[in-house]
């Protein structure tokens, strides 16, 4: 049977997620850049144990629409509470990140934004737009909430034409309801067929280590894949602080990569696995393996 998350939880991490950096010139290049100009990357903010991979392939991720979320999801260290409303200006400050770091590759996430009535998508469209504008060699990915599967929202968001627009589904099925907060699977699963269905290179995420079953991580696989999803990730739960659910185990790399082959057996382009594996983790080489294969 498998277990709830946080039943008999680990105490100690295992080796296999000690971080090992990966720092070049580029990314000494990069993160003086940031620094001087005190840029906000969600790879900096949120401690992403592959920033330095990441940056000495120029691919870095953005945040958008504030860092206060609506709702309270219980593996997530984000705020919750009533937002701001969203700032006019940084669709171009952001694009303007964008040159200054010389990115190859960018990708933009956001908190979920409940109170807006598109839930933020003229936001986001936005947001590409200028990105676009100032920088028309980037290639742009963008990691969306859900939006509520609502057409009209995801339709303004994919009119704007990021090459990769990707959502998580986070965990398997069951776990769902205890580990998310408002989101539900289906409505996951609706917003990603919606997109693919329409012709855009959908991406989808999910941790394992809260308690799931090695079933259920495949099932979730063929449900995503019978979306239309062509890019997934699979990476390690790692509980933020105390207030988050605690971890139920730590996922060796050997089944990291199982989960992987399966994957491409499936007939996924791309997925990347493993223990430190993130949404974004070397997003770029995902849209290089869809474009080889079209």
């Amino acid at each position: 049977m498998p277990k709830l998350y946080g039943e008999n939880a680990p105490t100690r991490k295992p080796e296999w997620l000690k971080i090992r950096l990966h720092k070049s010139d580029t990314f000494a290049e990069v993160a003086r850049i940031v620094r001087e100009h005190s840029l906000h990357t969600i790879c900096s903010s949120g401690r992403c144990p592959n920033k330095a991979e990441c940056w000495s392939k120029r691919t870095a991720t953005f945040m958008i629409l504030g860092d206060v979320c609506t709702r309270g999801c219980r593996f997530c260290a984000t705020k919750t509470g009533k937002p701001l409303p969203p700032n006019p200006v940084e669709p171009q400050e952001v694009a303007e990140s964008v040159k200054l770091m010389g990115l190859r590759h960018v990708v933009v996430t956001s908190v979920t934004r409940d109170d807006l009535a598109d839930g933020g998508a003229a936001h986001w469209a936005q947001t590409v737009e200028a990105i676009k504008a100032k920088n028309p060699n980037a290639t742009i990915e963008l990691l969306i909430p859900d939006l509520d599967a609502e057409p009209a929202s995801l339709e303004v968001v994919m009119a704007s034409k990021p090459d990769i627009i990707g959502h998580n589904i986070e965990t398997v099925e069951r776990l769902t309801p205890v580990v998310r907060a408002k989101a539900t699977y289906r409505t996951s699963l609706a917003a990603l067929r919606y997109m693919s269905e329409h012709g855009v290179t959908t991406k989808s995420g999910l941790m394992v280590g809260l308690g799931e079953s090695e079933e259920e991580v495949l099932q979730t696989l063929r449900d995503l894949r019978d979306a239309g999803v062509k890019i997934v990730t699979l990476g390690q739960y790692l509980r933020p602080s105390e207030e988050q659910v605690p971890v139920a185990e730590y996922v060796t790399p050997e089944m990291f990569e199982r989960y992987r082959q399966q994957a491409l057996d499936m007939g996924f382009s791309h997925c990347a696995s493993g223990p430190l594996v993130r949404s974004s983790y070397l997003a770029d080489e995902a849209l290089s393996s869809i474009k080889a294969t079209r």
